[in-house]
């Protein structure tokens, strides 16, 4: 299976958790909950929203729901922790608010009431990272001169088992979530060539996320197949956009150096009252390269 075919349909294993399965809404309010000193009232009703090609390119690992009066924005890492969360947050954001608010309502003069957002990602690399932290787009903002006018804060969650965060032991299916990818981890690093298919057994053995895993056994490796080459792509992309940056500014130095040298030759020539159309045709270029080069010396074409 292609990653471009996984990404045409597929969602990450933590958006179908809390965005698309049967029990989605269920597990946002047990998310909602689990950050919230004050649960929400029975019979909450959630409202699911989808902005799309913000948080992750074209591969859904982002989860947006509206509820109590709040926007809650969610998305998460597999490997490492990007800085700019905030700067895309504000975007995403953004989007959403475009689809909550009606056109008509945004040139209304009575101000127009708007859900209050609240942004997170849960993080579970494998690199070290402390339990939680706040991000901020104002840390971003080149000029530092007093408080900024506009600012958004991201709190990061660490939800890999071994860091124990308080969230965890509130909300059970996001501690599950974290006990999988922990126990698929395991499995890989022994080079395990059937990962998926053995932790999805152990878990539903251990009852980690056993009702799901038994409803959904083969979605959920199909998933897990986009997600990791999901993740294999990025990181190629990045080599790539790396060497092209390094062959674009060797194609650059060279191009600087010839016109450099090109000048030099101009004002040599010029130096002897010959002209622009004698220059042209001794040093093998168009009248018009000359006579640009000449004006930005400052000379009288």
């Amino acid at each position: 299976m292609t990653v471009k075919e996984n990404r045409e349909y597929k969602n990450s294993m933590f958006v179908d958790l809390f965005f698309e399965d049967a029990l989605a809404e269920e597990n946002d309010i047990s998310l909602y909950n689990a950050l919230h000193d004050e649960p929400l009232p029975e019979g909450t009703l959630i409202q699911k929203i989808r902005v799309d090609d913000i948080l992750y390119l074209n591969f859904k690992n982002d989860v947006s729901f509206g509820v109590g009066g709040k926007v809650m924005v969610f998305g998460e890492h597999q490997s490492t922790i990007n800085e700019n969360m905030p700067l895309r947050s504000l975007m995403y954001i953004g989007r959403a608010y475009e689809k909550i608010v009606p056109v008509r309502d945004r040139y209304k003069k009575k101000l127009v009431k708007l859900p209050k957002p609240e942004f997170y990602t849960f993080y579970n690399g494998e690199k070290d990272w402390v339990t939680e932290k706040v991000l901020k787009l104002s840390d971003a903002y080149m000029v530092q001169d007093g408080p900024p006018m506009l600012d958004l804060e991201v709190k990061v969650i660490n939800i890999n088992p071994a860091q124990q965060h308080k969230v965890l032991e509130k909300c059970r299916v996001l501690k599950e979530y974290g006990q999988f990818v922990d126990i698929l981890r395991d499995y890989q690093s022994k080079g395990d060539s059937d990962a998926f298919k053995h932790t999805i057994e152990q878990c539903i053995d251990s009852g980690i996320l056993a009702d799901y895993l038994k409803k959904k056994d083969s979605e959920v490796i199909n998933m897990l197949i986009a997600e990791y080459d999901y993740d294999m792509d990025i990181e190629v992309q990045r080599e790539e956009a790396y060497t092209e940056g390094l062959s674009r500014g060797r194609e650059e130095g060279r191009e600087e150096g010839r016109s450099d040298k090109l000048i030099e030759q101009l004002k040599k020539k010029l130096s002897k009252g010959k002209s622009p159309e004698e220059i042209a045709d001794e040093l093998e270029e168009s009248v018009d390269t000359i006579q640009e080069l000449m004006a930005s010396l400052g000379e009288d074409v």
